[in-house]
This record gives structure tokens, sequence and C-alpha cells, in this order.
């Protein structure tokens, strides 16, 4: 462990910079004290191994606590209430009951039905993408494809999503965004959702979200407050993940063409692509925080009880220890057991999702634009700021 609170590149915002400072601290140390920008203590796991063992500790457990960072300082503790009572945020039995409701309304089935529409969406915006030279793939694609996709699942009508959007970009980006825009976009966000569940209770649709009201495991069913958190986790997760999948996973192949011209000639290659490029540039810095229940040994630093520990997924996928020559770009890695969707007990439950999007995005952009290329020196690109999120503001290409 450094000696010193390790910088930590949170609020980098050149891709290249911040994974060189994060290879910095995979090389260094396996485990680092950083300040995180809310100002609290925590401590930041880098090391492949070690992170992989963090992420189905018991002794590492989910806690509201550990969450500041979206928003428990800036609201009153009932809006808090109904965007933090989700599983992510916590842990057996708590997490057994809630995961299991909700599997039985997200699932595999349920997703692999999106199949045919999430082509014609990502068909209909490449038509609109087609009568130009120029665009920025993030707002032209990589942005409304998952927005549409996410909302029409769980029943957000078209009308809502800029608003959305706007709402789920400040939350991500937490306190950075500074106190009183996060607070704002908490409280309209959970304002929008009670009224959305009071919608599909009162007239049950054949959606995403009409399941969850109507999810029930003997007597048992989601309160207000576990629903409105549970639509509040798979919409924010579920589309800014993978607006920053379609994006970084563009660049990396704009910026390795080796691999874009294997991808373009051998098309069936799209599945071990979209698992490589989740690994070399995923979407998530960190996972999201637990707290130590008790002292715990992580690469052979004792952290106390109760204190914040971030395992670092954009780190790890790249230490040495996660796969060979991981500093590469290689879609045909068979060998790639990354991190991005976590480990354990709080594997995503939307991975298949985020899968089944990337290849069809990626595929329908390679056969549409087989001479895409960058608009920009990439040193001109630029990730957003925060914690948690790992994605590019805008991504200039020229199609043709």
């Amino acid at each position: 462990m450094t000696e010193t609170l390790a910088q930590v590149p949170f609020t980098v915002t050149a891709g290249p910079l911040r994974h060189a400072q994060y290879a910095e601290l995979v090389a260094s140390a396996p485990i680092h004290r950083i300040m995180l920008p809310s100002g609290e203590p925590a401590w930041l796991i880098t090391n492949y191994e070690q992170a992989r063992r963090a992420l189905h500790d018991p002794r590492l457990i989910k806690s509201p606590v550990a969450t500041a960072n979206v928003g428990r300082d800036v609201v009153a503790p009932e809006v808090f209430a109904a965007m933090a009572n989700h599983m992510l945020n916590l842990n057996p039995p708590d997490h057994t009951r809630l995961r299991r409701l909700v599997t039985t309304a997200f699932t595999r089935r349920r997703t692999e039905q999106l199949v045919p529409r999430i082509q014609q969406i990502t068909d209909e915006l490449l038509d609109a993408m087609a009568t130009e030279t120029l665009a920025d793939l993030i707002t032209s694609f990589a942005l409304p494809l998952p927005i549409a996709v996410i909302c029409e699942l769980v029943g957000v009508p078209a009308n809502r999503r800029a608003e959305f959007h706007d709402w789920s970009s400040t939350v991500v980006t937490g306190v950075l965004a500074g106190p009183d825009a996060l607070a704002a976009a908490i409280t309209a966000l959970v304002s929008y959702l009670r009224e959305l569940v009071e919608i599909k209770r009162a007239a049950p649709a054949d959606d995403l979200l009409s399941a969850l009201v109507a999810a029930r495991d003997g007597q048992d069913r989601l309160s207000d407050d576990e629903l409105t958190s549970m639509v509040f986790l798979i919409l924010v997760a579920g589309h800014e993940t993978t607006v920053n999948l379609i994006g970084n996973g563009m660049l990396a192949l704009l910026t390795h063409p080796d691999q874009w011209e294997l991808l373009r000639a051998q098309p069936d290659r799209l599945p071990t692509a979209v698992e490589e490029l989740l690994r070399f540039d995923g979407p998530l810095q960190v996972a999201t925080p637990r707290r130590t229940a008790a002292p715990v040994d992580i690469g052979g630093v004792t952290v106390p009880a109760d204190e914040i520990v971030l395992i670092g997924l954009l780190a790890a996928n790249r230490d040495p220890a996660c796969t060979a020559r991981a500093e590469a770009l290689d879609i045909t890695r068979t060998d790639n057991p990354h991190l991005t969707f976590g480990h354990g007990i709080h594997h995503c439950l939307g991975a298949p999702l985020a899968r089944l999007e990337g290849r069809i995005a990626l595929g329908a952009l390679l056969s549409r634009f087989p001479q895409l290329r960058l608009a920009v020196p990439v040193e001109q690109l630029i990730y957003r700021s925060g914690v948690l999120m790992n994605g590019l503001t805008t991504l200039p290409v020229i199609l043709r």
C-alpha cells in the first residue's frame, strides 16, 4: 500500500491517461488509501485477484451508508429511500429476497424477445445517420439506442426519455455534478418513478415495471420504495453502462484498425469481441461501494472495520494477472475472465441485455459504415468525470 493518499483518476478526462494512471496503481500495490470526491476516505483495490475475491467476500457488505456519492447527504431521507432500496445496495437475506422477486419479472426470455425491436431501433438510427457525412456517434447512436431499449422494456413513454436521461446523467456523475444539481435530479427522478408506478398499478401493460408491480413470491412482494428503487437501478444502470460499452468499444476498434478489419471480415467474432471490449475499456471505473463489516486482510493490508472499499474494475481488467497481454486489444481472446459485470451474488442481472445490445449495435455499424473513422485526433476526445462511470462525452466520426 502507498504511504500517502493515492491520486485516483476519477476526474481524469483523457482515456489513455486514465488507464495509464490506473496501470501505475496496479504496478505499485494491490490496494490504495484514497480520498473520494465527497471528501470521505476510502480504499481502492486495483489487483485482479484481490478484486475478484472482494466482489464476493461476505465481510465487504453493501450499505446505503457507503453510497453518499449518489445523494444520501443531499436529499430528504424519504427520497433517498425511494432510490436506494434495491438489491445492489443490500446483502443476504434481503438481497436474496429482492433478486428472487426481480428475477421472476426480468427474465432471459423477456430479454431475448427484445431482439427484433433492438434491431429495428438500431436500423432507424443508422438510417438517420446515413444522410450525413459527419456524426457524433454518442448523441446520434450510442446514447439513443440503449435509452430507447431500456425505456421500452420498463415502460417509460417516449416523451419523457430526454428528461430521464438528463436526470440519470447527473445522478451517475454524483457529487461532481454539484450538490444542488444532484439533489434536483434525484428528487425529480424519484417523483417521476413514483408517478409511473401508480400508472402501471392502475393500468398494467406488457412491460417490466408492470411485471415488477405484479411480482410475488408467496405472500411477498416489492414495497413502494423497493419498486421505485429497482426501476431506478434498471433504468440508470441499464442505459448508462450500455452507452459506454458502445462508445468505448467503437473507439477501441477505430484506434486498432487491425482489429476493426478483422471483425469486419469475420463478424462471427462479435461475441468474443464484445467481451474483449468490455474488458479493455469497460463502462465502469469501479464497482458500487462496499463497507467492511470486520477487519479484512486485502493484499497484505488490514483494512479496519467500517471503512469504504472500492473495487477497481477498470484497473483489475488490465492487470496482467487477468489475462495474457492484458494491455493489448485482441478480439480473438478466449481467456477473458473480466470483472466488468461483477462476480458472485451481485453479478449484473442485466448483463445478457448489455451483451445483446453491444453485439447488435457494433455489428450494424460495421456492416453499414465499413469506412467509419475518427473525425478528430484521439487526444481531443474527452471522458466524463466521475467515480463510477467510464465513458466518452462525444465521439465525432466520418461515416464514409
